[in-house]
């Protein structure tokens, strides 16, 4: 079997967007001229998404279909994809169309030049909020400080990998994950190629503050040890500052005795103690539950149904037919 691509696309609830997407992706890749298959992972749409990927699938023999059981996150979802990708090469993209499909050709370019993952850095976001654009770069700064794993800035989900990281990624199957951090962990050569970053062609982004928030937590909790260690130093200097108070507050005492109790004074101490002790203990507790949660070892999804492309059945077919005849005479 030659070179063969696949392009894998998580959707949730999407049907607006699905045409344009498919349409715009198909011809760069008919442009590549190398057989391909495009993989569309339905996360638990509520639409009318997995009707319209099932249309999609009938007009196309390039299209498969996986449908999870439920909606389990883009990043399950993505695993999802790799999981059933059998090319040599595996594109991830999105299908809001933010992320222009047009940038496949440089990333192959890349990727016959000899890098394993190439992906695309942002150089302007489109369409998003100043106040999202802020988090996202101070986000990137913390992660990086605090994490021993070095992740692009301004880099998300658009990206091509190789076989051989393909392969590195599905021995990874922790329950939380953060595969931007995963990227980057498993090694291998990668470049970035500079773009600009379109607003959503349809529809609303899936992703609140809060939800960004959450995701933030888990970047951070996957590739970094350092908030334990903070919540340590913090007890740590909060013991030392309430031995000095209590050791001025006793001095004091002896020289000059205490007429007037200093109430407001020890509900400020205790007041601050507590809280510290429950910042400690909150942050203990996130790591706690994750690691509670990967003690479970559960899947990371389970599909209700996956449709492959023809395209790959046919190159199956091919390879076992090529391989039957290369064998041994009886």
């Amino acid at each position: 079997m030659g070179e063969f691509l696949s392009v894998v696309v998580p959707v949730h609830n999407e049907e607006l967007v699905l045409p344009e997407f498919h349409r715009r992706l198909s011809a760069v890749m008919r442009q590549t001229g190398m057989p391909y298959e495009i993989i569309y992972v339905d996360d638990g749409s509520g639409d009318g998404t997995a009707a319209m990927l099932l249309q999609l699938r009938e007009a196309d023999g390039a299209v498969a279909v996986v449908e999870l059981s439920r909606n389990v996150g883009k990043e399950a979802a993505l695993s999802a994809g790799l999981d059933h990708a059998g090319g040599h090469a595996v594109i991830l993209i999105d299908a809001d169309l933010q992320d222009p499909p047009e940038l496949i050709h440089e990333f192959l370019r890349e990727w016959r030049n000899g890098y394993d993952v190439v992906y695309g850095k942002r150089t302007v976001r489109e369409g998003e909020s100043w106040l999202k654009i802020a988090t996202a770069k101070w986000f990137y700064r913390v992660i990086n400080r605090l994490s021993d794993t070095e992740i692009p800035t301004d880099s998300g989900d658009f990206r091509l990998i190789s076989r051989r990281v393909v392969e590195a990624l599905r021995e990874l199957r922790e329950t939380h994950r953060y595969m931007k951090g995963l990227f980057s962990w498993v090694g291998f050569p990668q470049k970035a190629v500079l773009y600009s970053r379109e607003p959503r062609y349809a529809g609303k982004s899936k992703w609140n503050y809060w939800r960004l928030w959450n995701f933030a937590l888990e970047g951070i909790t996957s590739f970094s040890d350092a908030p334990l260690k903070m919540a340590t130093y913090l007890g740590a200097m909060t013991s030392g500052i309430a031995f000095l108070y209590g050791l001025y507050f006793l001095v004091r005492t002896l020289l000059f005795g205490n007429p007037v109790p200093g109430y407001p004074s020890l509900i400020l101490v205790i007041l601050f103690l507590g809280g510290v002790q429950l910042i400690c203990l909150g942050i203990i507790g996130e790591y706690l539950a994750r690691t509670y949660n990967e003690s479970k070892r559960r899947a990371l999804y389970f599909t209700q149904g996956f449709h492959p492309s023809r395209v790959q059945l046919q190159l199956q077919s091919e390879e076992h037919t090529k391989t039957v005849g290369d064998g041994p005479a009886a």
